[in-house]
Parts: structure tokens; C-alpha cells; sequence
């Protein structure tokens, strides 16, 4: 048996274990670390893994922190934001509700095809000097507990061998091997299941209608490269293009409304289509030989008991938690979590103490955790309304803009102080996100798609546009605080026009909603065309 040693050990080299991996040899170069991954690289284009949707705090990592910016440019597609369609059942995209932009939006974010993304990581890594094993099965962990180095066992090539490392990183994905070591499993409470699978086609939406005015709401006329969701009461598909050339396809959908059986195969979700999208029905059918994969997931929203340990051990990106894909926040949570690891292998390694950061660093994590649950859980039957809906995400990307995202972008995570200081304006912010959440529960109506040809323009919200503009400004810490203290203003106004909204549609806030209940009535400044 061989043995190994490295200042830090990650098990699994996918999007989570690589991006740490060269964040630590980039931020911390004086370091060791070594990366142990099950599949063999390089890995396949297309159809390798799903999580190709980045928004802003991911593709920010990935560009500014990790200096990726050329291969993002050069070998993935850049993404023309988000985009909605209300059109359950509709064989007539252009006379269905429309949510989305016109232009692309200031803040640059990507279509990722992770194989190519993977190998051209695994390329990375080991050029920056990270030992990055594939085909490494993991056997056995012994943590340590006298502030020795922890032991792992694993086999490569029939060989087996031994690594001891002064930090262990769990970056397994589902596999959460770590997790799964210690009992760390949680449940969320958000119950919805996915299946997806990925066809060597490309899914033209630009084609689906040949009506002038619909053609011309965008610039350039190019919707497949948004994330387009095409929504339903209970679920909703996702449609992204990948560089390969593939599309990747997928529903999500709570089982109250959607069963799991209905569509847990290829065929079965094919007749899916043709009851609720028909026009994806029919661009998809003619290419039934080019299918490239198929899979699916019964629960894969879960929750963890501990991801950060003052014993020199974290769990990263989805070996800790997971969310939802619909605001695809999967890459931001790596993002998160590996630079509040990176920050607390940099105090131990600069000889400091970090016990209390690290119980800071996890309460942090798990706040964000818990703020962003809530845009999900019992919120599936909202994705059919397609007058509700535009103020639902207009009020989600306010809150993650101009609350979450400006730590991040003003690399203030670990600037604990911060956090204090803002800490009533936070609770605040986070008490009335609960309260809108569970008020556009309350006002929710299924009901057939409006088939009016409405075109909701984030754009012509000047606002709007201006907070994710705004992502990239250079402040210093009274700067960022300044800027949440101003978001904060505008989130309480949005919510007093939310308010307003649903009472035009019969909807009070009830008793257990006092927040909302003390808000006073404004003009509707803010939301315009989206009311």
C-alpha cells in the first residue's frame, strides 16, 4: 500500500471539488491538495451532468474568482437570462404569457455543457499543480481527533493506497460520502421530483411561431440561449442549450400534481409533452434516434446537519445541500461554500485560530440556505399563474440581487462584522421574504394559462435593470453596507405593491402576515408591467 500526504484532500473532482481545488492553489499557492475522483477523465461532452444553468453568484466565481473567463467565452454559451413561458397545453406560443428580457441584461452568466466544463477544469487543476487522481474509489475514513491529519483509504487501477491530509473536503455530490460517515442527512420539507435527459438536437424556440410581433420582442432574436422555463400548474420544463450542440431537457414538478410515474421514462414523458407542451412535443418526436441519455430523481431537495467543523473537515456544494433547480442556484451554492472553506483554511493556515469562524461560516451558509428554500417549498402550484408569477420572480431576484448577491460580489462573506452591523436590516429583509412567500401561496390560482400574448419586459424595469447592473460596482465595506441598507428600502416598497396586487385580486394578508399588514399602500413604481 502507498501513502500520500497533502495539506488538503477533496474527495470528488466535479464542479464543487476542482473549483476548490484551484481556488486554493490560486488564493493559498503555498499549499498541497490532492483530488480524488471515481470516473475516469476525461468525461464525456453532453451527457455527463445536469446543473448546466448558472446565474449570477456562480458565473461570478467562475469568471472573477477562478479567472475562467476565456474558456467561458470561447467553449460555453453565454446566457440570455431567464425566461418564462405560461403556456400549459398551448400549441401557440406566441399568444401565451411571456416573462423575460428583451436585451441582455448587464451582469454576464453561462450555459455550461459540463463535460466540457469538467475536463477543461481537470485540465486546470493539474496545471496550477493539483495531484487530481481519477478513477479513485474511496474505501474507508478515519478522522482524526487529536489535531493529527486525517486518513482516508482508496483504490486506483486494482492498487490500493493510503492519504492522510491536514483538512478533508467531502465534494462527493449525492454521494455525500463524508455526510453519509457521519449521519448528517436532513430532511427539507420540499417534496418535487425531476427527470431529464439531454438529445443531440438543437430545440429551436425562436421557431415555434412565425408572428412578427413575437419575433421581434428580443435582441437579437436568439430565446434559445435563455433558460427557458415553459410552466404549468405544478411544474415546470426546463430547455438549455448546450456548446456541444445537445439540448438539455427536463421536468420538475411537485407529485401532488405531476406523479413520478407519468414521466419516469423517455416514452413516458414524451406522451407527458404532448399533454402539457405540445410544442415540445413536436420538436422533439422526429429526433426520438438522437437521444443521448435519460435519468431521474424522486426527492432531490435534502438539507444537512453540519457542513464546516472546527475539526478540519467541510462538506461542499451538493455533499452538504440542495435546493431546487428552478433559479438554477446550484453553482451558486458551491461558490458559497467553498469560499467560506477557503477562508477557513486560510486561518488555520496562517496559524489563527477558527473554531468561532467556522460555527459563523456554517450559521451564514445555512441562512442563505433557509432564505432561498423558501422561493420553493409549496410554491409548484404558483408556476401556472401567469399574472402571479411575474411578481413572484421579480421579488426572488430583488431579494437575491440586492440582498444575498452583494456579499458575494463585494467579497464580504467573511467579513463577519458586516453581517453583525446589518444584522436587524437582515432579519428584517428575511422575516418579509417569508411573509411574500406565504402570501403569494395564499393568493395562487389554478387556472388555465392566459393566452393574451402578454410580454412581461424586465427591461423596462429601469430599477431592476440597475440591481443587477450594480452586482460588479467596486465598494468597501461602508459602501456594501450602504447599498443592502438602500436594496433593503427597495424590497419593503416592492412588497407594499405585492400587497396591493393581491388585494386587487380578493387576497388579504392574513393575521399570522403582520409585516405585510403594517405596510402602507404606495403607487405602483416598481413594478409596472409586471402588475
Amino acid at each position: 500500500m502507498t501513502a500520500v500526504r497533502s495539506d488538503v484532500l477533496i474527495i470528488g473532482g466535479g464542479l464543487a471539488g476542482l473549483t476548490l481545488a484551484i481556488q486554493l492553489r490560486r488564493e493559498l499557492p503555498q499549499l498541497s491538495v490532492r483530488v480524488l475522483e471515481r470516473r475516469r477523465h476525461p468525461v464525456p461532452e453532453a451527457a455527463f451532468k445536469v446543473g448546466e444553468s448558472t446565474v449570477e453568484i456562480g458565473a461570478d466565481y467562475f469568471d472573477r474568482v477562478l479567472g475562467l473567463r476565456e474558456h467561458l467565452d470561447t467553449r460555453q454559451i453565454r446566457k440570455f437570462g431567464f425566461r418564462f413561458f405560461f403556456n400549459d397545453g398551448s400549441n401557440d406560443i406566441a399568444r401565451c404569457a411571456e416573462l423575460g428580457v428583451r436585451s441582455v441584461l448587464p451582469k454576464v452568466s453561462f450555459q455550461l455543457d459540463r463535460g466540457i466544463f469538467e475536463n477543461f477544469l481537470g485540465d486546470e487543476a493539474r496545471r496550477l499543480g493539483v495531484a487530481f487522481d481519477d478513477g479513485a474509489m474511496v474505501r474507508g475514513i478515519e478522522l482524526a481527533d487529536d489535531g493529527g491529519d486525517h486518513t482516508l483509504r482508496f483504490e486506483q487501477d486494482g492498487a490500493r493506497h493510503q492519504a492522510q491530509a491536514r483538512w478533508l473536503i467531502d465534494a462527493s455530490g449525492r454521494a455525500g460520502v463524508l455526510k453519509r460517515k457521519l449521519g448528517l442527512a436532513e430532511d427539507n420539507a420540499h417534496d418535487a421530483h425531476a427527470i431529464w435527459f439531454r438529445i443531440a438536437e438543437r430545440i429551436a424556440i425562436d421557431e415555434w411561431s412565425d408572428d412578427p410581433a413575437w419575433c421581434s420582442r428580443v435582441e437579437p432574436p436568439e430565446r434559445w440561449r435563455s433558460t427557458n422555463h415553459l410552466c404549468g400548474p405544478g411544474y415546470w420544463t426546463w430547455l438549455i442549450p448546450l456548446a456541444s450542440g445537445s439540448h438539455s431537457v427536463g421536468i420538475v414538478a411537485d407529485p401532488a400534481f405531476h406523479p413520478l410515474h407519468t414521466m419516469d421514462t423517455f416514452d413516458k414523458a414524451l406522451a407527458w409533452f404532448e399533454r402539457h407542451q405540445p410544442q415540445l412535443y413536436g420538436a422533439l418526436a422526429p429526433h426520438r434516434d438522437k437521444l443521448q441519455d435519460f435519468a431521474f430523481e424522486r426527492r432531490f431537495s435534502y438539507g444537512c446537519k453540519q457542513v464546516f467543523s472546527d475539526r478540519r473537515w467541510a462538506l461542499a456544494g451538493e455533499a452538504g445541500l440542495f435546493l431546487d433547480p428552478f433559479y438554477s442556484p446550484g453553482s451558486d451554492f458551491i461558490a458559497i461554500s467553498n469560499t467560506l472553506i477557503a477562508g477557513l483554511i486560510a486561518r488555520d493556515t496562517a496559524g489563527a485560530a477558527f473554531a468561532r469562524e467556522a460555527r459563523l461560516s456554517q450559521n451564514l451558509y445555512f441562512t442563505f440556505y433557509r432564505n432561498m428554500l423558501t422561493l420553493y417549498q409549496g410554491q409548484y402550484a404558483l408556476f401556472g399563474d401567469g399574472a402571479l408569477m411575474p411578481l413572484k420572480v421579480t421579488w426572488d431576484y430583488t431579494f437575491y440581487w440586492g440582498i444575498m448577491s452583494p456579499f458575494f460580489f463585494q467579497r464580504r462573506l467573511t467579513d463577519f462584522g458586516l453581517f453583525a452591523r446589518l444584522g436587524g436590516t437582515l432579519a428584517h429583509c428575511e422575516a418579509l421574504n417569508r411573509e411574500v412567500q406565504a402570501l403569494l401561496r395564499t393568493a395562487c390560482r389554478v387556472a388555465p394559462p392566459a393566452h393574451d400574448g402578454r410580454f412581461v419586459d424586465q427591461c423596462d424595469l429601469p430599477w431592476f435593470v440597475e440591481l443587477n447592473r450594480a452586482l460588479t460596482d467596486d465598494l468597501d465595506a461602508a459602501g456594501t453596507e450602504q447599498r443592502v441598507l438602500v436594496n433593503a428600502q427597495t424590497l419593503e416598497r416592492l412588497a407594499a405593491e405585492i400587497v396591493a396586487f393581491v388585494r386587487a385580486r380578493g387576497t388579504e394578508p392574513g393575521a399570522d402576515l403582520p409585516l405585510l399588514q403594517a405596510l402602507v399602500p404606495g403607487a405602483p413604481e416598481l413594478l409596472g408591467a409586471a402588475a
